[in-house]
């Protein structure tokens, strides 16, 4: 049959077929529609579990008050996202997805990422280190990594410090925790330790005495443990006297260098000299 135009119209033949393609799948979507709906019950349901796993573990680490609050923080992320890469993998196997090939794809990529970024996630590595085991706090002075300073921000990938002079350096955790780590603030107390070169010719009693008196006179040394003057080397022009002090750590190089100036001045007044280095040339006579 021709209609106007000159097309064909649609035969009863042809309606069957469309119509029979339709009710398959009318059929085949509500069949799937059970599938969906789990599906989206899964995703959201999840989801909301995932969030609140995170959120008590982000309250929890606060609470202990042992656990750094970006290490906290990362934690807690990590648990988060990788709650959420399960939600998915069973959301995709509720709609009938291999969730085998799936993890296993997941997995490569993962180890190939790893490969490419291994420089930094042995800083992140390194990071949570430093983080749980606390060699150092911020404000503590350490020396590390060839670098001495205080210590202003400890990230996962880097520490900021501040040299004495106010300079600005950013270590990666890495370089920091393969290496030594000395802290200077890791002790409530420090020990000063100061050498005084007296000449052979002065009397070391006196000396000593002189000392003696200037460690009593300064109200920031402490008693216990005991303070020790004795005389520690011959040198080439000097006899030298070792003075160990303690002290609180705030107090280290205010006591130094008051010890210094004071038995300076004493030695000056008591008459008790401090040598120059000398040297002696002996020539014989032709």
């Amino acid at each position: 049959m021709l209609q106007a135009n000159g097309q064909s119209a649609p035969t009863d033949q042809h309606i069957d077929i469309a119509v029979t393609l339709l009710n398959g799948l009318i059929e085949k979507a509500v069949a799937f529609i059970p599938s969906v709906i789990g599906a989206l019950a899964v995703l959201i349901v999840g989801l909301w579990i995932a969030g609140r796993i995170r959120k008590f573990a982000v309250r929890s680490m606060t609470r202990s008050g042992k656990i750094d609050a970006t290490l906290g923080g990362f934690l807690s992320s990590l648990i988060y996202y990788g709650l959420v890469a399960l939600v998915v993998i069973t959301t995709l196997g509720v709609f009938g997805v291999p969730t085998t090939s799936f993890a296993a794809i997941i997995g490569a990529a993962g180890l190939a990422i790893g490969l490419a970024l291994q420089g930094t996630l042995g800083h992140v590595a390194s990071g949570v280190m430093m983080l749980s085991f606390r060699p150092f706090d911020i404000g503590d002075f350490v020396e590390a990594a060839g670098v001495s300073g205080t210590v202003k921000q400890i990230g996962l990938f880097t520490t900021e410090i501040a040299t004495p002079d106010n300079k600005m350096i950013i270590v990666p955790n890495g370089k920091i925790f393969e290496d030594v780590i000395t802290n200077y603030a890791g002790y409530d107390t420090r020990r000063v330790d100061l050498v005084f070169g007296v000449s052979y010719s002065d009397d070391l009693d006196k000396a000593m005495a002189v000392i003696k008196a200037e460690v009593e006179k300064e109200t920031r040394a402490k008693s216990t443990p005991e303070p020790v003057i004795a005389v520690d080397n011959l040198g080439g022009s000097s006899v030298d006297i070792l003075c160990r002090v303690w002290v609180e750590r705030s107090d280290y190089f205010p006591v130094k260098w008051a010890l210094t100036k004071g038995v300076k001045e004493r030695f000056d007044a008591d008459g008790v000299s401090i040598p120059f280095p000398t040297r002696t040339v002996i020539t014989e006579a032709a």
